[in-house]
């Protein structure tokens, strides 16, 4: 169960009934009092541990579980694979019920959808990048390793006594990121070189 607000204005009674009348006891009701769009729900987390092999998670409204569509689908996914199955009481989604062939064809669909709308999302972004690179605009996030950074790194990893962690924290990078582009004695790797070219560019 999960209401949004938690000034009063919003009751789990409904859902409590509903969950009672479909034949669940009051020991195994969670609740939570949360945005559905929020990741910290104690009482969901709660339910997921408790929930066994040959359990049943019953919502009473689809929205009441998930945060999106993607995730809806990734959690059923991994009931699915602990052998737990879903039930939709009411609302969209009311169908749904994994434990039955029917409800196991439906769910598909949605996770059919759910795959449709990560597409449609990774083609927005790829065609907005190569519009903003069209016009001069590099997209995406800024490198963490600039040419400035990488000739002080060169420098003072070919000295004794350096230390790795105090230099990493001076150029805001990782110890990671600093291999990645320089050798233990500053020589240049590929990394490296791609940012030196990239700086001549």
């Amino acid at each position: 169960m999960r209401v949004s607000k938690a000034d009063g204005s919003q009751v789990l009674d409904l859902q409590h009934d509903a969950l009672i009348a479909a034949g669940l006891a009051d020991r195994n009701l969670y609740s939570d009092t949360a945005s559905g769009k929020l990741d910290n729900r104690p009482g969901l987390e709660s339910c997921l541990k408790a929930l066994r092999q040959g359990d049943t998670l019953v919502v009473w409204k689809l929205d009441r579980l998930g945060r999106s569509l993607r995730h809806l689908v990734n959690v059923v996914h991994d009931l699915t694979e602990r052998g737990v199955g879903l039930r939709v009481l009411t609302g969209q989604g009311a169908a749904i019920d994994t434990t039955t062939a029917a409800g196991k064809l439906v769910f598909g669909i949605f996770a059919a959808l759910a795959e449709f709308e990560r597409e449609l999302i990774r083609e927005r972004t790829i065609a907005g990048l190569a519009a903003a690179r069209a016009r001069g605009r590099n997209g995406g996030r800024k490198p963490k390793m600039t040419p400035a950074k990488l000739r002080l790194a060169q420098a003072t990893m070919g000295k004794k006594g350096t230390v790795v962690a105090d230099l990493c924290s001076e150029l805001g990078i990782s110890s990671q990121t600093l291999y990645r582009h320089v050798s233990p004695t500053g020589e240049l790797r590929a990394s490296g070189e791609k940012v030196v070219s990239r700086g001549r560019s």
